[in-house]
């Protein structure tokens, strides 16, 4: 499991995600409204939709403001526009990070974001500097009691999943980019409540870091993620399990 998935597990399991899910829906609806804007509020003719759609339901989102953030983008409610915008750049001891941003003010934004990644001994990069170090990939959880391991393993893979891996009280299911609708469509029909469902940023590496930097690294990745304007944060930092844990005490 990759150095930001193993954070993302401790810090549901300590339940700090339930305290956050505010924040979370405030940045599923901006999503849904911009897929929708993009795409139509058609969920059959917009794939990015319906993803946005899946995530909103994982996150127990009510059905309402699914269909609010739906009407914004299609223009049938009035709504405030963003725009999307990725950066990139280098987090303590080297560490590589893709920021996923949706902002009505590209230049506020990208200020604040490069102040972030200064102030935790960061540095925000050219377009290009790392993304290249990751792959899109399908991303599903599951929480380990609601499914046997080998019947979700044996459905997962049936369905076409690229990935399985039972860790940190979760099943983690890996798709190919263009697979994670099929996947997600076929584990839905079997009754499995998913906690995730999303296009994920997965590093080809990952680099080892501890102590001060390990301490920096997860401020500036939290620090980021609780941006307002930020959607996604991804990074190929690797930290020891037990210190994790520590630092999210």
């Amino acid at each position: 499991m990759s150095g930001h998935s193993k954070w993302a597990t401790i810090k549901r399991k300590k339940g700090k995600l339930d305290a956050q899910r505010g924040r979370t829906f405030t940045k599923l609806i901006k999503e849904i409204t911009v897929a929708a804007r993009e795409g139509g509020g058609d969920t059959e003719a917009n794939p990015r939709l319906r993803t946005a759609i899946a995530s909103a339901k994982a996150a127990n989102m009510p059905a309402d403001n699914i269909k609010r953030g739906i009407k914004k983008g299609t223009g049938e409610l009035p709504g405030t526009t963003y725009e999307e915008a990725h950066y990139e750049g280098y987090g303590p001891g080297g560490v590589a990070i893709l920021v996923q941003v949706l902002t009505d003010n590209k230049n506020r934004t990208v200020a604040e974001v490069r102040h972030i990644f200064t102030k935790a001994n960061g540095s925000l990069g050219e377009a290009g500097c790392v993304g290249w170090m990751f792959d899109k990939k399908g991303y599903i959880t599951v929480d380990l009691e609601k499914a046997g391991e080998d019947e979700l393993m044996e459905w997962a893979i049936d369905a076409g999943a690229a990935d399985f891996i039972a860790d940190g009280g979760i099943y983690e299911i890996y798709t190919e980019y263009a697979d994670l609708e099929k996947v997600r469509l076929a584990l839905e029909a079997k009754e499995v409540e998913l906690v995730t469902a999303e296009l994920t940023q997965i590093p080809q590496t990952t680099i080892k870091i501890e102590g001060k930097q390990a301490e920096q690294m997860i401020r500036l990745f939290e620090t980021l993620e609780d941006h307002d304007d930020v959607q996604k944060v991804y990074a190929n930092f690797d930290i020891d399990e037990s210190v994790l844990e520590k630092l999210s005490e």
